[in-house]
């Protein structure tokens, strides 16, 4: 057996959800027992995003003022966005617009690995599905980190994937949401 057929998602956690006005963040947390550094490259390099993200990077997001196309990945249709590197201070955050919405990277050392903080705008109806696939994702970016790569599991894909329900599910109840009919 590969190490993606071993791989079950954890019970979802780190995981909260803030309103302003109209606007909703999703704040996601994880801990890696990896250097910001290495941790930043995974979050920067094309090559290393084309592992776990839910999109493709065509040009590195490591320098502010970067413009790169980030494309989406499994989805029903790719989506193209456009966008530009708001705020790139190695190896602490990284900011950018995906779509319509930002997303704010913060790594911070701890012991001997990384805070990896996740700040995304999203539409109140998918946060439950939003914090779902990210858990999935960083699960994907730790075994990546590990030497372990499990392959990028995102869209369509996720959505079939044994534990994505329970932890939609899991999500909507620690938010207080409906979970979506899908």
């Amino acid at each position: 057996m590969t190490a993606r057929e071993h791989y079950t998602p954890g019970p979802a956690s780190g995981a909260q959800v803030r309103k302003d006005g109209e606007k909703w963040t999703l704040i996601l947390v994880r801990e890696l027992r990896h250097s910001p550094e290495k941790v930043w490259q995974a979050l920067t390099d094309p090559a290393h995003l084309r592992e776990w993200a839910p999109f493709d990077a065509d040009g590195n997001l490591s320098k502010a003022g970067t413009s790169v196309k980030l494309t989406t990945v499994g989805a029903h249709e790719a989506v193209v966005a456009e966008t530009r590197v708001l705020r790139a201070d190695a190896p602490n955050v990284l900011e950018y617009q995906w779509g319509d919405g930002d997303i704010r990277w913060e790594l911070k050392a701890i012991g001997g690995g990384t805070r990896l903080t996740l700040w995304t705008n999203i539409d109140r109806r998918f946060i439950s599905m939003g914090a779902a696939g990210w858990h999935i994702c960083f699960d994907v970016l730790d075994h990546l980190l590990n030497g372990t790569p499990i392959g990028r599991i995102t869209g369509g894909e996720a959505l079939k994937f044994d534990g994505w329900q329970r932890l939609n599910g899991e999500y909507a109840q620690q938010f207080g949401i409906e979970t979506p009919n899908w």
